[in-house]
């Protein structure tokens, strides 16, 4: 298997790239999670390319992970305070289980370092056991349960985790 290859996204076309990537894999995987009224509320409101322009022009980093010429995920981390916050890894299910995330986690590992950081944390849904676990053979833990209101009556019901 060859290593992902993760590139910066800056151009409306990259934007663009992602909220097509982020259509299929929040379908895949969050329908089941929260509903189909959530995932497109969330995919509007946060990954539409528009929304992650306007991400980018306020400090976040978005890069498009492909491997063998093919655009399999996206990720997104943004700096708080003296962490780095991953805010999104994203797959393929069609792609999973092939060392991407561990290749993402690498680059995402180097960032921090690059940047001096002591560590990295992200939010994950409760409910989603597989990502949890994931995360936790990574080497996350989880801090603490974090209830978010999103709007429109939804709400984010996630745990933070973090990796010193």
């Amino acid at each position: 298997m060859s290593m992902a290859q993760i590139k910066i996204a800056n151009t409306d076309l990259d934007y663009n790239t992602i909220a097509s990537l982020a259509e299929i894999i929040w379908k895949e995987h969050y329908i089941p999670i929260i509903g189909i009224e959530q995932v497109d509320y969330m995919l509007e409101k946060f990954q539409s390319a528009m929304a992650i322009k306007i991400q980018v022009l306020d400090g976040a980093s978005y890069f498009i992970i492909s491997q063998q010429d093919t655009n399999v995920g996206y990720l997104s981390f943004s700096i708080k305070k003296d962490s780095l916050f991953l805010s999104k890894l994203y797959v393929l299910n069609s792609s999973r289980g092939k060392g991407i995330g561990k290749s993402a986690m690498k680059f995402i590992q180097d960032k921090a370092n690059e940047k001096g950081f002591k560590s990295i944390s992200l939010t994950v849904n409760k409910y989603n056991a597989a990502s949890i676990k994931a995360y936790e053979k990574m080497g996350f833990k989880k801090i603490k349960a974090i209830i978010m209101d999103i709007g429109n009556g939804y709400i984010m019901d996630d745990y933070l985790m973090e990796k010193s």
